[in-house]
């Protein structure tokens, strides 16, 4: 994640680099183990830049990279491998509700965002409301020092929107391993692969509706019939419509994943036909959407409007027009169009690279500039691709959507 991490090795070293005075942090997805990872000790483990999606991993350098997913390019040789140290997590106790039975096959999330963790032993005592239903986000991340948010690294792999669907193939003390079909990656076929508390989950069969109502607002509130808030939710957040009001303060009715009656204010969403795209597949609203992040924090693994890594905020701000792209920042350097510098035009994904790795995603503004969120400590910001390491570290530009 200096920006976010590559899917290279999963045991890697933290990637840093300054960007003048600005020490800027991403990285890549690792490589995925055979079977599913037994619960060991997230100390011999982690992966530390967000993950990318090669076979090789961020190294340790003087002039790290910058994004969350940090992969080995095809047209370069892969980087050595250094260890990181990260020291043994005090794990928080995972209570299992009755509503999240041991089970495996679909799931869906079951509350505003869960965190999909690299090993049940990753969460430290300092994660521990992020490991409840309700869960509580914003406690979380307001409990965090800059050093603990670092130390996300190596624990943290991704984060999932509330009614997302996982598959679940194992099931242990009261945690699930599951797979995120919806964010692709080079670690498994099935889709990005970690670890969830079952209480965040239901198993409960979610009929497809008609329409769906989609969080086109940075965040928004979840609300009980009697109009009390019950919890806040993200951007891209889809739930299914049962009927629709209109008045002083419009409203949609919906159903949240475990069968509850909630509602939503009109004005956080739009309306559309099941599995539709709430907003315009163009490039020009690529940016618009992504500039409504500005100054947001970095949150390594971050993929919704609480915080992003670099690549979870490509990730998301094409999911919600219905792009699917990969997870992971070097995955996402092989996607979509090549497109030759001389042509950029904003809304393409320009790309950062170090010995090899990818380690950071940006989205082109126009005038040689990006906007894309950058190291833990540092917010979602502006950047000019004429400032270093940007300007000897540029490794390429996809576009996905197209330009208008």
């Amino acid at each position: 994640m200096v920006g976010r991490r590559s899917a290279g090795a999963r045991l890697v070293a933290p990637l840093s680099l300054v960007v003048g005075a600005l020490l800027v942090a991403c990285s890549s997805a690792a490589t995925p183990p055979a079977t599913s990872p037994a619960p060991a000790s997230a100390a011999t483990s982690a992966a530390v830049s967000q993950p990318s999606s090669s076979t090789a991993a961020p190294v340790l350098t003087s002039a790290p990279a910058v994004g969350t997913a940090a992969v080995a390019s095809a047209a370069v040789a892969p980087a050595a491998v250094l260890p990181a140290t990260i020291s043994p997590p005090t794990r928080p106790s995972v209570t299992v509700s009755p509503a999240a039975a041991p089970s495996t096959g679909v799931a869906f999330v079951d509350v505003a965002v869960a965190t999909l963790w690299h090993l049940p032993s990753s969460p430290r005592s300092v994660d521990a409301s992020a490991l409840t239903a309700p869960v509580g986000v914003r406690p979380w991340l307001a409990a965090m020092t800059t050093t603990q948010r670092r130390e996300l690294n190596g624990r943290v792999d991704s984060q999932l929107l509330l009614g997302e669907r996982v598959v679940v193939d194992q099931v242990r003390d009261g945690w699930a391993h599951v797979v995120v079909p919806d964010q692709p990656t080079p670690l498994d076929a099935r889709g990005y692969p970690g670890w969830i508390p079952l209480a965040q989950l239901t198993f409960r069969a979610v009929r497809t509706p008609a329409q769906e109502a989609v969080v086109v607002a940075p965040t928004a509130w979840v609300y009980g019939l009697d109009g009390v808030r019950l919890f806040e939710v993200s951007m891209s957040t889809r739930l299914p419509v049962s009927s629709v009001s209109v008045g002083t303060v419009g409203t949609v009715d919906t159903s949240l994943p475990d069968g509850r009656a909630a509602v939503l204010h009109s004005s956080d969403v739009r309306v559309v036909e099941a599995g539709g795209a709430p907003l315009p597949n163009t490039s020009a609203d690529v940016v618009r959407t992504a500039q409504l992040f500005a100054g947001l924090p970095y949150l390594w693994g971050g993929t919704s409007g609480f915080g992003f890594d670099c690549s979870g905020l490509t990730h998301l701000v094409f999911a919600i027009r219905g792009v699917t792209i990969a997870r992971d920042a070097d995955a996402q350097a092989r996607g979509g169009r090549a497109v030759a510098r001389a042509d950029l035009q904003p809304g393409d994904l320009v790309f950062f690279a170090a010995h090899g790795v990818v380690h950071h995603v940006g989205i082109y503004l126009g005038n040689n500039t990006m906007l894309s969120s950058l190291q833990t400590g540092s917010p979602v910001l502006v950047s000019s691709l004429a400032a270093q390491p940007f300007a000897s570290e540029y490794a390429g530009a996809r576009r996905y959507v197209a330009v208008a």
